[in-house]
């Protein structure tokens, strides 16, 4: 069972990013939205290339933030589709697209009044980088 560990959602919400970027998640967006909607404070947007990849990537988020915050997600939407999915975590809420959904959607500019908080990813993405 996890015990929650305290931290703030904006930690919370670093781990979620850090663990979808593990995974090569890609366009990594987290939204504040705290000013304009009263169900979650954060959004965390990105984008996996197929259904597999964004299974790895949910599971890789929700086993983060059991293990560095001791949270579980409230709900989990979409993810046997694979096209468009979400952790709910209550103070974020994580969105997982494929490149086609997110494009379709573009939650971003729905909430385009939203700041956006800085997320850098630890490696390169580049096949280039060595």
């Amino acid at each position: 069972m996890a015990k929650d560990k305290g931290l703030t959602a904006l930690e919370k919400v670093m781990i979620a990013a850090k663990a979808a970027d593990s995974k090569k998640a890609t366009d990594i967006v987290i939204q504040d939205v705290r000013e304009l909607v009263s169900v979650t404070d954060f959004f965390v947007i990105v984008t996996a290339q197929n259904n597999r990849q964004v299974a790895a990537v949910l599971d890789a988020i929700e086993e983060a933030e059991v293990k560095e915050a001791g949270v579980k997600p409230f709900g989990v939407e979409g993810a046997d589709e694979g096209f468009w999915a979400l952790l709910d975590f209550g103070d974020f809420v994580v969105h997982c697209f494929q490149p086609e959904g997110r494009d379709y959607y573009r939650l971003e500019e729905v909430w385009n009044d939203a700041p956006t908080i800085d997320f850098e990813p630890d490696e390169p993405k580049s096949e280039d980088a060595e």
